[in-house]
C-alpha cells in the first residue's frame, strides 16, 4: 500500500514538473526580442486618462499631451515631453521580448511599456495616466 501511495505521488509530481517546464519553454518561444534598429526611428507618445476614448485621443491634438519620441539605433532617445510626464529624465532605452524600456541618465529603467502590438506600446504611470507611444507616420 505504502509503495503505491509512492508511485502515485511520485508520478504527480513528474507530471506536474513536465508541464513547468514545456509552459516555460513554449512562453519563452512566443515573445521575440526586437532588433534596436527596427524600433529606432519616430514615435508619437500621447498622454490620456483611463476613460479617454481612443478616437477622442487622436483627434485632441494638444500640446500638452502629445510629442515626438525620437529613439536612436544606438539607443539613446530624445523628446521633448516624456521627461516631464516620467518625472525623470529619459536618456535611452532598450527592448524586452514583451515591451520597450526607458532609461535613465544612470541606465536603470525608469519606465516599460509593453507591447500592445507592432508599433503601439503602453504604460500606466503611478498617477493613472497613460503614456502610448505609437510609430509616427513616415
Amino acid at each position: 500500500m505504502i509503495s503505491k501511495a509512492f508511485t502515485y505521488k511520485t508520478t504527480a509530481w513528474l507530471a506536474a514538473s513536465l508541464l513547468m517546464i514545456s509552459g516555460e519553454t513554449s512562453m519563452a518561444s512566443s515573445l521575440r526580442l526586437e532588433e534596436p534598429s527596427l524600433l529606432a526611428g519616430q514615435w508619437q507618445a500621447t498622454l490620456s486618462a483611463r476613460s479617454d476614448v481612443a478616437d477622442a485621443q487622436s483627434q485632441q491634438v494638444k500640446p500638452s499631451n502629445t510629442c515626438l519620441v525620437q529613439l536612436e539605433a544606438n539607443k539613446t532617445l530624445s523628446s521633448d515631453c516624456l521627461g516631464a510626464w516620467l518625472e525623470e529624465t529619459p536618456t535611452g532605452w532598450f527592448p524586452d521580448p514583451d515591451g520597450l524600456s526607458i532609461t535613465g541618465k544612470e541606465g536603470s529603467r525608469i519606465q516599460f511599456f509593453s507591447r500592445q502590438r507592432d508599433g503601439l506600446y503602453l504604460t500606466t504611470l503611478k498617477s493613472g495616466l497613460i503614456i502610448t507611444l505609437e510609430r509616427a507616420a513616415h
